[in-house]
């Protein structure tokens, strides 16, 4: 859940990246650490805790533009979790504390069981916390469109996407930093909403 930092007057919103290994998760954080503009020091290091095959990513930062709530600006810490599910221990403590999940699925036809399986596991992992992902913001991110094996997007969208209301969708090419910033807006969005309408209800 979020932080409140007295100190700083921020706000700690804690998302994260997951989907199926090399599917793009690693690509969308590096993207956005490369290109997401802050004010001098307003942005921290790129950290890799690499294991044998795999890694988690992880840093933060404040936009330029950060939007105040009840006087506190937002900082965000973006966070991966390794694909292999080898490394589930790891996905569950980067997913502990999650305020929200961009789901990061490989558009190749081949890829599609893998997506399936890694969503499921995303959901069994957040029932460990007691948490339903209806009770969590998320997005989706079809990423590798500029591959020529791809699936159509309705076709994801049913595999993925097949509720009740459906989530914001977004096809990308992190690689290129296509789709990288519109899903990131998209889930920042959705978390910046959530906290008005909460601290709304406790002010009134």
């Amino acid at each position: 859940m979020a932080i409140i930092n007295q100190a700083t007057k921020e706000l700690q919103v804690k998302i994260v990246y997951y989907g199926p290994a090399l599917g793009g998760k690693t690509t969308n954080l590096v993207q956005v650490h490369d290109h997401v503009q802050t004010a001098q020091g307003g942005k921290g290091k790129l950290v890799s805790l690499a294991t044998t095959s795999d890694r988690t990513l992880f840093f933060d930062f404040l936009p330029i533009e950060a939007m105040a709530i009840r006087g506190f600006k937002t900082k965000f810490q973006l966070y991966t979790v390794p694909g292999q599910v080898i490394y589930n221990t790891t996905r569950q403590l980067v997913l502990r504390g999650v305020d929200g999940i961009v789901f990061v699925a490989d558009s190749q036809y081949d890829k599609m069981e893998e997506n399936v399986k890694s969503f499921a596991n995303l959901e069994e992992n957040l029932k460990s916390f007691s948490l339903k992902i209806a009770d969590i913001p998320y997005v989706l991110q079809y990423n590798k469109r500029d591959l020529p094996n791809v699936a159509p997007v309705e076709y994801m969208d049913f595999l993925l996407n097949n509720r009740d209301v459906a989530v914001p969708s977004f096809t990308a090419s992190a690689n290129k930093c296509e789709g990288v910033f519109e899903t990131l807006n998209m889930i920042t969005r959705l978390l910046l909403h959530k906290f008005i309408n909460e601290s709304k209800s406790k002010a009134a």
